[in-house]
């Protein structure tokens, strides 16, 4: 359905446009027409800037970098990227992408779209994989790479996640997703135009994740380009320092670290000046050594 409101509820666009609206720094929206549909992109930041591209959570929407985007906009210029097929102002064509091809290939269209040749990309979660999995299929293109407690890159879930997640998964419901939310966070205060936001997100109509495999690790030992991995030590989805080590062990050029605060879905609004302060002296070169 289409994020100007074609199946979708008033709601969620206006509690959409009320968290964009609690970014700190003036934001042009930009549309990109392609075969998969129209992707939607809020871009900040010095028009000279080194691009950077940023890559939100499942269940999550392009305009809950809210907390990120002052920061990270000081030195880059910024684009928060909407995918097509779930929650946000993207609008599905007639071909979504539902395969790991399509969604790379559409991906690949956002950059042609923007005139981006290289940039520096930031995920969290399912966005953090989308991030590495673009890499190692488009390395050229990948100058420098974050990664938020990623999940299915380097281990897999714990189980007990999987059980608790699975009656949001089966039926969406706002109610069951702020749920699971105060579950996994611990009860962490959220903003509550972003959490009204999230709930919400969970009703969007007809959304749908492309899932995909965890990287071979051979191909994760032939990536080349540095790579700041952050992991939540509180994080109920993975051991966050066994998904640290596996990173570690397994990216030549990684600087890992595993933030004792947080948990999975509190990234990357809670704690964020000290997330921000990693990310932005990563992407400077002035970022700490593995393990800090």
């Amino acid at each position: 359905m289409s994020g100007d409101g074609q199946g979708v509820d008033p709601a969620f666009l206006a509690a959409y446009d009320a968290v964009l609206e609690r970014w700190p720094v003036p934001v042009e929206t930009v549309d990109l027409p392609s075969a998969y549909g129209t992707t939607r992109v809020n871009v900040c930041g010095p028009a000279d800037g080194p691009p950077l591209v940023l890559l939100h959570g499942g269940g999550a929407t392009a305009a809950s970098w809210f907390a990120n985007a002052a920061e990270l906009a000081g030195g880059h210029r910024v684009h928060a990227v909407d995918r097509i097929g779930e929650a946000g102002r993207s609008v599905r064509g007639e071909r979504p992408p539902r395969t790991v091809p399509d969604l790379l290939g559409w991906l690949d269209g956002v950059l042609d779209g923007l005139g981006i040749t290289g940039a520096a990309l930031c995920g969290h979660s399912y966005g953090a994989w989308i991030a590495l999995t673009y890499g190692l299929h488009a390395p050229g293109r990948v100058r420098r790479l974050v990664l938020l407690d990623p999940t299915q890159c380097f281990g897999g879930f714990r189980p007990g996640y999987l059980a608790r997640a699975l009656p949001s998964l089966l039926r969406p419901t706002a109610a069951r997703a702020r749920a699971f939310l105060a579950w996994e966070t611990g009860g962490a205060e959220a903003d509550p135009a972003w959490l009204r936001l999230y709930g919400l997100a969970a009703e969007f109509p007809e959304a749908r994740t492309v899932v995909g495999r965890r990287p071979r690790p051979e191909a994760l030992r032939s990536f080349t380009a540095p790579a700041l991995v952050l992991l939540a030590g509180r994080s109920r989805a993975h051991d966050a320092h066994r998904v640290a080590s596996a990173a570690g062990r397994l990216l030549s050029h990684a600087e890992t670290a595993v933030l004792p605060g947080l948990s999975h879905h509190a990234m990357p609004w809670h704690e964020a000046a000290e997330i921000n302060r990693r990310i932005t002296g990563f992407l400077e070169g002035t970022g700490t050594r593995r393990g800090q």
